[in-house]
């Protein structure tokens, strides 16, 4: 297009100079001696050159003309070609933003899921384990703390389940000393007793709160700054085949634990429904 353009103005320069010259040559003076009629078809001659190249004047420019706007069209076609990829950059940058939010969000669900699969598959086989003994009627366990010795449990900076490993009654082997778990191998009533303690601390609470499935029931909680204080609580729950109550070791909080056995849990089958 450029070459085409460059050609059209040399066109045009030389059809500027071919008229320039034609009018000089109409501007020369002739010797009175020559005879009038010469005169006129020399005159003639030129104006008709000048007709021509007026002609050819005009032909280039109507070029030059529609060249310029085939140019300009061609210009906006290429804009708008621009703008439209433009709009599909900023579209696949928005995508790609997107897609990493999701994978961020998969990759976290992943990590969720493997825990809680892990979780299932304890709960399932103790649950199918409890499930083969089809008479079992007659339910009720207590545990202590510590198996041996004395200490403390805690403190932590989030909510943190308990493990009562020193078991004294276990009948029907719903509570399970390594995972802290109760699961219910019956429908029906069941009554849970706990008792918390420690000795006082300024920064640090005792407390620990009954969880059922994941959800909270009721809290015993005792803060004092110095000497030993305790805390209990209990609850009735309504349970069916595979529920789980544990106990979870409130945030920031600690519990102490020695041969008297001071913190425990306990509970029991009042009745199948």
């Amino acid at each position: 297009m450029k070459m085409r353009t460059c050609f059209l103005l040399l066109l045009l320069i030389c059809s500027l100079s071919t008229a320039q010259l034609q009018t000089d040559s109409d501007n020369e003076v002739i010797p009175l001696g020559k005879q009038a009629e010469p005169q006129r078809s020399e005159q003639q001659n030129a104006l008709d050159r000048q007709q021509t190249c007026t002609q050819d004047l005009h032909a280039v420019l109507r070029e030059m003309s529609a060249s310029l706007a085939e140019q300009r069209v061609e210009t906006r076609h290429l804009q708008r070609e621009s703008e439209a990829q433009a709009a599909k950059l900023r579209e696949l940058e928005l995508q790609k933003t997107e897609l990493d939010k999701l994978n961020q969000q998969l990759k976290a669900q992943a990590a969720e899921l493997i825990t809680m699969k892990a979780r299932s598959n304890v709960t399932e086989n103790h649950v199918e384990a409890l499930r083969r003994d089809d008479e079992v009627k007659q339910v009720a366990f207590s545990a202590s703390l510590l198996a041996s010795g004395s200490g403390y449990v805690g403190p932590f900076n989030t909510h943190t389940p308990l493990v009562f490993r020193r078991v004294v009654t276990n009948i029907g082997n719903a509570y399970s000393p390594n995972t802290g778990f109760f699961i219910a191998p019956v429908r029906g009533a069941y009554h849970f007793e706990f008792y918390i303690g420690a000795h006082g601390h300024p920064s640090h609470p005792s407390g620990a709160v009954l969880v059922k499935n994941g959800g909270h029931i009721f809290i015993a909680y005792e803060h004092q700054t110095s000497h030993y204080g305790s805390s209990a609580n209990g609850a009735t729950l309504l349970l069916e085949v595979g529920d789980v109550v544990f106990l979870r070791l409130w945030q920031n909080s600690r519990i102490f634990d020695n041969g008297n056995h001071h913190s425990t849990f306990s509970g029991h089958l009042l009745f199948t429904m």
